[in-house]
């Protein structure tokens, strides 16, 4: 091969790999959305495995023994990369009992790695818009927040997840609260329309961080915040773990490091940029969760 084609290959496979990214999250979410957070669809008599519904062949996708987890199911903190969690975690994410007891059942996958309306100090009356707003469970708490006279929207790139969402949303009578089929990087909503953007463990999985905190800039109003709740990498991460497609879809793979976030919210226009570590993530990686907090300059 002449080292024209080699270069050539080389951009298709740098071009196509976000690309194949972005599938591969949006079907392992999809899943999620649709088995309601099981660890397995169809689970061994022993419980340590299951077959991957959505592989082509035979293959075993690793799962915890019940023993060894609340839920049955593996997460990133014992070393294994199933994504999905107990929604009772919630609680020791910062949630209180009564943020659960607030919003429909079925909007709390569990997934979040913190409270992102916790430290977002909404008021009544704000847009707020969550990005990757999943099962909508961060946005009905945020519709608590801003009242009637507030409004709320969630993004989510996952049909499944938007339907379940929006099926929440009308169980729970959240009228103030809309859902919009879109990416992150590529948000569909208007220029400076939103006082706040939430998030949580979200930021993390896309490809083009630079292009999610350009939109968001884009969409903020002057003087808007962001309020984020993400997992950092506290070091470079090995290259075997950052393209690992498991790894990403756990939300550890694609974790920037602090010092990356800091260039990007910079580069984006941000000011005010503040990433505050909250405790490790996981044992076998230097992986932690963080606030992600900045300002749109007025």
């Amino acid at each position: 091969m002449t080292e024209t084609d080699t270069t050539t290959d080389d951009a298709t496979d740098a071009t196509d790999a976000p690309r194949d990214q972005r599938t591969h999250v949006r079907e392992r979410y999809a899943e999620v959305a649709s088995t309601d957070g099981d660890c397995c669809d169809a689970p061994t008599t022993d419980g340590d495995c299951c077959d991957d519904p959505a592989a082509d062949d035979d293959t075993e996708t690793e799962c915890c023994d019940a023993s060894e987890t609340d839920s049955g199911c593996c997460d990133a903190s014992n070393g294994e990369f199933d994504l999905e969690d107990d929604p009772s975690r919630a609680l020791s994410h910062g949630y209180e009992p009564a943020d659960l007891e607030a919003a429909p059942e079925e909007s709390n996958l569990g997934l979040g790695c913190g409270n992102p309306v916790a430290i977002s100090n909404l008021e009544a009356g704000e847009t707020v818009l969550d990005l990757g707003s999943g099962g909508g469970f961060d946005c009905f708490l945020a519709a608590r927040e801003v009242g009637a006279a507030g409004r709320v929207i969630g993004v989510d790139m996952t049909p499944e997840m938007l339907e379940r969402a929006r099926e929440n949303a009308a169980e729970g009578e959240f009228e103030t609260v809309e859902f919009r089929l879109g990416e992150i990087e590529h948000l569909p909503v208007a220029d400076a329309t939103v006082d706040t953007i939430i998030s949580n463990c979200v930021v993390n999985l896309s490809p083009d961080k630079g292009r999610v905190f350009a939109e968001a800039y884009r969409v903020l109003r002057p003087g808007g915040t962001l309020a984020i709740s993400d997992l950092v990498a506290t070091e470079p991460l090995p290259r075997e773990i950052r393209e690992n497609p498991d790894a990403v879809d756990a939300c550890v793979g694609g974790a920037a490091t602090v010092d990356e976030l800091e260039t990007l919210l910079d580069d984006a226009g941000f000011v005010d940029v503040s990433i505050t570590l909250e405790g490790e993530w996981t044992a076998d990686l230097p992986v932690a969760s963080a606030r992600i907090e900045a300002r749109k300059p007025v």
